[in-house]
Order: structure tokens, then sequence, then C-alpha cells
């Protein structure tokens, strides 16, 4: 059986749901630059990590645009002055138009991204994309992302308002589903060809920056479940991770799908970030009795976002609620201004634990519908057997392991991130990731980075109970086990509007070594050397 990971969800039903927080009834004061508390996670985590994150987080285009404003924002805040900074636009204030809304609280960016891909060796045939049946080849896709904000305390007088709306144009193929046949996308930038409503949501803020709310149709993969050194890498799973991705209904609410939910964020200090979403588990909205409730909808079309739902406004409430929640500890969290510092604070680090519970019912891996195993001989209808609920736990680490000096925009940066949960229901029962990053690794080149990451996949018990069960029949089907993936990249700010970054990745036995369904006789699919090139632009 072959998954492939929306790139949103990508890769990307709440009943009723009601949030009840309770909170101290006294609030110690915070100082002026706590208390002007970043609005965005990202923005959060690269602030506690001393700047050392990639310029860019490549989870996904919202986590591009809110790289480039905090990159923005720290700027201004150097300049001394409220003066928006137009330095990373391509088109620059658009003679003056950028300022004058930006004075009444409005800001509009466009993320650009374009990628190609090619595939050296390895790989699955398919005609879909005219190679007639080659495995390996060439590969274009990209995504454009208009975002309007608004600040309602600048327009019309409402402390701690922030507005959102975001809209998604996809274009190109996807190297992953046409050829590579992998647990996840080798790019998270890869989407089904559409044009549609992304995000649409309305944040509040409360108890002078500390507590925030935020309601409406969002994208979850921009604040849970982050590893800021990850996400410079390109590969989904570093993103979104692949557990999530394959084993929730269409990938859950991640991008280019993103769903109605309520999530509260709570920070009673520096170092501590209480997280909590109920959203929407269900982008696409399928609801078929069959494993393809994990794959949006479209068996023959896996990463198929558009089957239910192409412009993003059909706002799914139907099959069941995702519960995720988050607590993060920040350990040396950096002064604002390093110049100024006397006494080293100590190499920060960002400790994450979390987990989801999925109120809604999946598909088992073992059983069918009349109680007899699932792909067996007496397996006579071919319908899995419904189950309630599905759960995942993680844990993340981020931390800076080496720097020459406070003021040195030089460090080393580790991760490591892993997901587990039960195999009966789900593809994926085990992944984790992990890697090192040097920022700024050659003289001049401050918003640099140089990375090197790994990661894993494991194919569920259930899953592999099923490969086991249609061999019996005498079908050729190997038992499916770890997909391998390592990645080495480059990010380079070429301008301050424009980052380009070259990329290699191989993948040693995808999909846990699944069967090349687009040939005539028995194989796996081969292991793949995959190259790339990235570029985002903002204009």
């Amino acid at each position: 059986m072959i998954y492939f990971r929306s790139p949103c969800v990508s890769r990307r039903r709440v009943r009723a749901f009601f949030v009840n927080c309770t909170l101290a009834s006294s609030v110690v004061a915070y100082s002026h630059a706590y208390a002007q508390a970043p609005q965005t996670q990202i923005e959060e985590d690269r602030a506690r990590l001393g700047n050392s994150t990639p310029l860019v987080e490549q989870i996904d285009p919202a986590t591009v645009r809110d790289s480039q404003r905090a990159q923005a924002d720290a700027q201004e805040k150097a300049a001394g002055d409220d003066r928006l900074d137009t330095s990373g636009n391509l088109l620059g204030d658009m003679w003056g138009a950028r300022s004058w809304l930006y004075r009444h609280g409005v800001t509009f960016d466009i993320q650009e991204v374009d990628e190609v891909w090619g595939n050296g060796t390895g790989g699955t045939p398919s005609s879909n994309d005219g190679a007639s049946g080659s495995g390996t080849g060439p590969a274009y896709d990209g995504v454009t992302m208009p975002t309007l904000s608004i600040d309602t305390e600048k327009l019309f007088g409402l402390k701690g308002g922030l507005f959102n709306v975001s809209a998604l144009q996809t274009r190109g193929r996807s190297i992953s589903q046409d050829h590579l046949a992998n647990f996840n996308p080798i790019s998270g930038f890869e989407a089904d060809r559409s044009t549609r409503l992304f995000e649409l949501w309305y944040q509040q803020s409360f108890l002078n920056g500390k507590l925030d709310i935020k309601i409406g149709q969002q994208d979850l993969d921009t604040e849970f479940l982050i590893s800021d050194y990850a996400s410079l890498y390109l590969n989904s799973n570093f993103g979104w991770p692949m557990a999530p991705s394959v084993n929730l209904y269409g990938g859950g609410p991640s991008w280019p799908l993103s769903s109605p939910a309520v999530r509260v964020r709570y920070r009673p200090s520096e170092k501590f970030t209480f997280m909590f979403a109920a959203a929407d588990d269900n982008p696409p909205g399928n609801r078929t009795n069959s494993f393809a409730i994990q794959n949006g909808g479209n068996g023959a079309d896996p990463t198929n976002q558009v089957t239910n739902d192409g412009s993003g406004t059909q706002f799914n409430m139907g099959t069941g609620a995702l519960l995720i929640t988050e607590l993060q500890y920040a350990l040396n969290p950096q002064p604002a201004d390093m110049s100024n510092v006397t006494k080293d604070p100590g190499l920060p680090g960002v400790y994450k634990l979390g987990g989801y519970y999925d109120t809604a019912k999946f598909p088992d891996y073992r059983y069918n519908n009349m109680g007899k195993p699932l792909g067996g001989a007496d397996d006579s209808t071919g319908i899995p057997r419904w189950d309630r609920g599905n759960w995942m736990v993680y844990g993340i680490i981020d931390q800076m392991i080496w720097r020459p000096s406070l003021t040195s925009a030089r460090s080393v940066g580790v991760f490591v991130r892993a997901t587990g949960n039960g195999g009966d229901r789900n593809l994926i029962s085990f992944a984790m990731d992990a890697g090192f990053n040097l920022k700024a690794p050659f003289r001049g080149r401050a918003n640099d980075t140089l990375g090197l990451g790994w990661g894993i996949g494991r194919a569920s018990s259930g899953e592999r109970q099923f490969d086991r069960n249609v061999a019996q029949t005498g079908t050729y089907s190997p038992v499916q086990g770890n997909e391998n993936h390592l990645e080495l990249t480059y990010q380079a700010q070429v301008t301050p509007w424009l980052v380009m970054q070259p990329d290699f990745q191989y993948v040693w036995h995808p999909s846990g070594g699944v069967r090349d369904y687009g040939v005539s006789y028995n194989r796996h699919v081969g292991n793949e050397a995959i190259f790339g090139l990235h570029g985002s632009i903002t204009f």
C-alpha cells in the first residue's frame, strides 16, 4: 500500500467545542520588551534562540512570510524607529503606498516560491507528467501567496487585535507523486494546482500580551510541532512531520489546507509557553470507509487536495475534532540587544512536549468490517473496520551548542524531534528527524545557513501485518519497514528580497520498501538521489 503525504497537510469536524481557560488572578508586571511580545510563533522562537534560526523557515509559505517579517522587525528595532523597512521587498515601498498603509495598520505581502527538482536514480515510472514511463527526470512546482494583515490598534484603536487573510495559487507537478513513492514529499511546497483561500482568522491579545486567542480558518503547522532549526530543510518531514501527514485525514489542518479552529496561547513568563487548539480534523471533507480517508479523498491521486474543496471555502465541520496541545520551555532566552550584554546568558535552547487526539473514526489496518484479517484469504469485503479516535505524542529539542562570541552571527545549532502513536489505525507508528545547522558559515554571509539533516519513518505494526496477510494469498506484497532520508542544503540570501537554496536528498527504501507498481514485474522502488533548487521572493 502506498500513501503520499499531502504536502499540506501536505501537503495540506468540530461539532462543538468550548475552550475554558483559568488564569492566575494576580499578574506580574512585564518589562517593556516582553509586553511587546512577538505575535507569531516563528518570531518568538527566533528571539529565544538568539536569531540563530534560518533566515527563512521553509515549512510552508506562511512561515516564509513570518520569517521575513521577523527579520524586518528586528531591523526596525535596531534602527530605533517605527518606520517600515521595505528593503526586503522586491517592489520596495511601492511609491509610498506600503508606508501609508503601514501607518494605518495594514500590511500587504506577496510570497513567491519556485522549485525545480530532478531524480537521478531509482524512483518509479509514471506517464502522468508526460515522461513516458521514466522514473527519473525534472519537475517544477510553484506557489504564490498574497497576505493581508490588519493591526486593529493602528486602524481603529482596538489594542492587541490582528486580522489575517491569505490565499494560494499553486502550480506545477509533484515529483514525489509522479516518481518517488515516498511516505513524505521531498518538498513541503508540493501541492495540487489550484487557486484557493488559505487562512482567514482574527487574533486578540490580553493581559499585556501574555494571553492571545486566535479564531478562524487556520493552518496549524505554523505554530505546533515546529522545530525551528529543522525548518531550514525542504523535505516536508522536517516541517509538518511524517506521522500526522500520512495518518490524519488529508494530513490534518496544515498547508495548503486549513480548518476552522480556536487556538489559545498563554505565556506566563519569558521561559514558558502553553498552547492549545481545537480544530476540524478533516480539511478535504472525505468520509469514505476506506484507507482513502487519509489521502484527501482521491485514491487515484493520493496527494489531491481539491477533490472535494478546490476553493478552500467549504469550512468542513463534520467528522471529528483534532485537539492538540504543546508546552514549551526556553533555556537561556537571549536578550533583545546582545551588543550591550556584559554577562554571557548561556547558549539558548527551546524544548517542546506535545500531543494530539482526533475524535473521528479511522480504518483498522488489521481487521475488516466482519472481524476477519484484512487482506487475508478470508477477507471477503476488503473494507476496514472502524476504530474510534487517534492519538500522537511528540518531543522537540532545538539547542545552540556553539558560537564564537556573544555578538557573532555564526553559531551551530542541533535539533531532534520524535513522534510516536498507535499502530493499528496508522500507516506510520514512529518517526524521528535530527540534524545540525551552521549559521553564517562564511565571512560576510551572516544570513546564510548550511545544514545536514536525517529522518526516519517506521511503517506501523498494522500495516506490516496487512502486508503479511496479502502475501499469504500468493500476491507479491513486501512487508514495509523503515524509510530513511538524508538532506544536505545551503540557504543563501542573494538579495534582501531573494533567497536561493540548492538542495540534495537521498532516500533509502522509499515507503519502507514498497512494491514498484509502475512496472510489470516484482521489485521494490529503488533508492533515490534527488537534486533541487529552491527560490523564495518577497514582493
